[in-house]
């Protein structure tokens, strides 16, 4: 295909393609192993020897025991698990449950900690300023001595790197367990338990070019959770129902490929990134970094452009060939203001664009993507004005 007119995917934030490499590790239990792991006959027991492999594997991948893995049907699920789990389990003992969260969490955890809050648990959300977490805030939240603190190792939609290790190292003097949402730092920063002191942590397969539907759940102590699901026994109890052998596989592989080149796919993904920031705002007056002087995971640009209108934008993008969005996937078709941006900067007005860059970027593209881009804006813009 000719490289001018090549569509151009930059929504990897949103989801990724399955790796060749993940459907062939997938194809085994697809085809020949499909047996029920529970099942006590040969096939079951192929089926479950696939699936404990695959958890040895994400394990391993991540610096974490086997036994400390729980497989589900994706991000949402496992952080829905980690903060209702944990808040049903104090509220069956008795003990008033109590949730922190940042306030640029995934609405995964803040509609999970709200839920939780119409339960009777109280909902805690600590605030930044001039983009910076509130550290300040935190420590004394702490002191309270809440359920769960929960705070995303990166932002989905501006690629914000939350200060982990330091979240962590508060929560551990206080004895406070850390959950994070960790499904856009797997394979573009270093994740596990020797980069910060993190009690649970939520991985998904679709963001690393793994299958929809996977997940995990990581998490010390699965004593401390109760089930969002009934049923069945599988996964610890606290994921009933036939486990996905296949997707468990084909999620393991991804996280074992992601980690594994993680270094230099990142290095290679920032550069990218910061060739196109560089370009963008050299040719859109007034364009701004989300985010901007912080430190940011290398495959999401995130650019305020005021007067222009971000739905209007995206579809002459879209017909540009070229795929991006407005922020979070999981938002799309609301009009309702970021919240992720309004507690970053709540004076700012101006349309947001997410530029997010993976395997399917190419270098040579930098150049055409900015140009696309700026043309865009300027329609846009002309649009509006008219």
């Amino acid at each position: 295909m000719n490289p001018t007119t090549r569509p151009i995917y930059l929504d990897h934030a949103a989801t990724t393609p399955v790796r060749p490499e993940v459907a062939e590790a997938m194809a085994p239990a697809l085809a020949e192993d499909f047996g029920n792991p529970s099942s006590g006959h040969a096939w079951g027991r192929r089926a479950r020897r696939r699936l404990e492999e695959a958890r040895a594997a994400l394990a391993a991948a991540l610096g974490v025991r086997p036994d400390e893995v729980v497989f589900t049907r994706g991000g949402t699920e496992s952080d829905n698990l980690a903060v209702l789990g944990r808040v049903r389990h104090d509220l069956a003992r008795a003990v008033p449950p109590h949730v922190v969260t940042s306030a640029v969490e995934h609405p995964a955890v803040l509609e999970a900690a709200g839920r939780a809050a119409r339960e009777g648990a109280a909902h805690t959300v600590v605030g930044f300023d001039a983009g910076v977490l509130d550290l300040d805030a935190l420590e004394a939240a702490l002191r309270t001595r809440p359920s769960l603190v929960s705070c995303m190792w990166v932002n989905n939609e501006t690629g914000l790197v939350l200060p982990i290790a330091e979240i962590g190292a508060a929560c551990r003097r206080h004895g406070i367990p850390l959950h994070s949402d960790a499904v856009q730092a797997v394979g573009k920063l270093p994740v596990g338990r020797g980069n910060a002191a993190v009690d649970l942590l939520t991985v998904t397969g679709h963001k690393i070019y793994g299958p929809k539907g996977t997940g995990a759940l990581v998490a010390r102590d699965f004593r401390t959770l109760r089930p969002l699901h009934f049923g069945g026994g599988q996964e610890r109890g606290l994921r009933p129902g036939t486990e996905d052998v296949a997707g468990a596989a084909g999620l393991a592989e991804a996280v074992r490929l992601a980690v594994a080149e993680a270094p230099a796919e990142a290095a290679r993904l920032g550069a990218l990134r910061d060739e196109v920031e560089a370009g963008l705002l050299s040719r859109i007056p007034g364009a701004r970094v989300n985010a901007g002087g912080l430190r940011r995971a290398p495959h999401i640009l995130s650019l305020g452009i005021p007067e222009a209108d971000s739905d209007t934008l995206l579809a002459a993008l879209d017909a540009s060939g070229v795929a991006a969005s407005g922020g979070s996937a999981c938002a799309s078709g609301s009009n309702a203001p970021s919240r992720t941006l309004a507690a970053l900067d709540p004076e700012d007005g101006a349309a947001s664009l997410r530029l997010s860059f993976g395997r399917l970027t190419r270098g040579r593209d930098a150049t055409r993507i900015v140009r696309t881009v700026a043309e865009a804006v300027e329609r846009t813009r002309a649009l509006a004005a008219s």
